[in-house]
């Protein structure tokens, strides 16, 4: 009974007290792409802690090494035996339920998501091959509107969207900068990584860490995109176009340059931090590749 309880301690540790810490801490501006990993890795700690938990608290819990022989079990013999123990594939059943469900509810909610966003991207892309007007000299799609906005539609049309606003408003270095920054969102698939974010939130929306996941993800995205950007521009002239299409809407399921903390953002471009030490990086990635192993370790200890 040990091993439910550490697993169920663990899980709260996980979901409730690591994220307020971490939602408080600096060092995620120093380096966003190694935050964003460790969110990662303490969702995906979570739901196998819970699961594992609620593996050992069926009658037929037993060590997880166990598992590959049930499920081997389950296939080659799946009737009742002869001397009256339990059916094989009933066995089987309920071994590897409470891992199986606890897994796919996440799952189910990011398919659910996808698809949902799948459509609203593909009648935003009809809508804009109607009313806009390509640009091949910017890359982009220009949508004739008042309010200066930038921002990317991903997934198969994936597109750079600008309004005719923000390109007479805009100088040449602030449009480079926004279309990098957009770009970025698409060469890195900043979709999925969101759409998983929030199927979590959405399968465990009462747990402290699935809402502060959800809320991180967003901004360090951003952020993220803001890093690759200046690389070929300046903080400053990010910073600047940033500031004039703040108030520049996108539909949902897209990603806006002026989207998430804008205030919080351009105060980084402006007063950057030193980056974060490479070795404080490796601990970092380390501790979220041992939160997500650790819950094995607990499951499979010395038999």
């Amino acid at each position: 009974m040990i091993g439910p309880l550490v697993l169920a301690g663990y899980s709260v540790l996980i979901g409730c007290l690591v994220p307020f810490l971490l939602a408080r801490a600096q060092w995620p501006l120093r380096s966003p792409r190694t935050a964003l990993l460790l969110w990662q890795a303490l969702m995906v700690s979570f739901v196998v802690s819970v699961a594992l938990t609620w593996y050992h608290l069926t009658p037929t819990g037993r060590h997880l090494h166990g598992v590959l022989g049930t499920a081997e079990r389950w296939v080659n013999d799946p009737g009742p035996v002869a001397d009256g123990a339990p059916a094989g594939g009933a066995e089987g059943l309920a071994l590897l339920a409470p891992i199986g469900l606890t897994l796919l509810w996440p799952a189910a909610w990011f398919t659910v998501l996808g698809v949902s966003a799948h459509r609203r991207r593909r009648r935003h892309a009809d809508l804009l091959d109607l009313v806009g007007r390509p640009a091949p000299e910017l890359g982009a799609v220009v949508l004739d509107h008042a309010v200066p906005a930038a921002y990317c539609l991903p997934g198969r049309s994936a597109r750079v969207v600008l309004t005719s606003a923000a390109v007479r408003s805009l100088t040449a270095d602030q449009l480079r900068a926004l279309l990098a920054h957009e770009r970025a969102h698409l060469a890195g698939r900043h979709h999925l990584v969101s759409a998983a974010t929030e199927a979590f939130a959405r399968a465990y929306r009462i747990v402290p860490l699935a809402r502060a996941a959800r809320e991180r993800t967003a901004v360090l995205l951003e952020m993220v995109c803001d890093d690759h950007a200046v690389r070929s521009t300046s903080a400053r002239t990010l910073a600047g176009a940033m500031c004039e299409v703040a108030t520049g809407g996108a539909p949902q399921s897209a990603f806006a340059a002026g989207g998430a903390a804008v205030l919080a953002r351009v105060r980084r471009l402006l007063r950057p931090a030193a980056p974060l030490h490479p070795a404080a990086r490796c601990a970092i990635l380390l501790l979220g590749v041992g939160a997500a192993l650790l819950p094995y370790f607990v499951t499979c200890g010395p038999v």
